[in-house]
């Protein structure tokens, strides 16, 4: 019985001093695609939705200046291991993203954040949203990946946001960024 209890008291001890692990927004197996967009990418701008454009919680209270550069760091990174934009391309567009969901999980055996964001591509020039989706997504974690729960939900949310940026980025691959999705606000003038 000693045994058992020196055993157990060792493996929590070890698991409470388990150092909690980065966060790391940037998608794994990013491919280079076969067709560039045409549209040179300037910028890159991350905000956080205002209360009332929330679509559920944003839970990252005094850590949001550190998700904002985050989450830039990693879509700057995938496109440019993409080569999807043409750096000599005459429309020349700015990415903003809007942080609309980032609910973490309080408690539970297996973590489950779920994260949405509002992508666009707008035109430098002229204005126009060349591109805009609005992407939702989770990122599980089971219980066996950790003891402490802490880990477990903050490996949740670098999943999540690795998992909304894979997928926008799937949906930029796939979309005909030669035509504006909706024109100028000075076109309707």
């Amino acid at each position: 019985m000693n045994r058992l209890l020196l055993v157990c008291l060792i493996a929590l001890s070890a698991a409470a001093c388990s150092t909690v692990p980065p966060l790391n927004f940037t998608p794994a197996d990013i491919n280079v695609v076969a067709r560039q967009q045409p549209v040179a990418l300037v910028s890159v701008i991350v905000t956080i939705a205002r209360p009332d454009e929330a679509a559920g919680q944003i839970e990252i209270a005094g850590m949001e200046n550190d998700v904002q550069q985050l989450w830039i760091s990693s879509l700057e990174d995938a496109v440019t291991r993409m080569a999807i934009f043409n750096d000599n391309a005459s429309t020349r567009v700015n990415m903003n993203v809007k942080i609309l969901k980032l609910d973490i999980p309080a408690a539970g055996l297996a973590m489950t954040t779920q994260t949405i964001a509002r992508y666009e591509l707008l035109d430098r020039n002229t204005g126009a949203v060349v591109f805009t989706s609005d992407v939702q997504a989770d990122g599980r974690v089971p219980m066996d990946f950790a003891f402490v729960g802490v880990i477990r939900a903050r490996e949740s949310v670098s999943r999540s946001v690795q998992n909304n940026i894979a997928t926008f980025l799937q949906q930029l691959e796939a979309a005909d960024l030669s035509e504006a999705q909706f024109p100028s606000p000075r076109d309707a003038n």
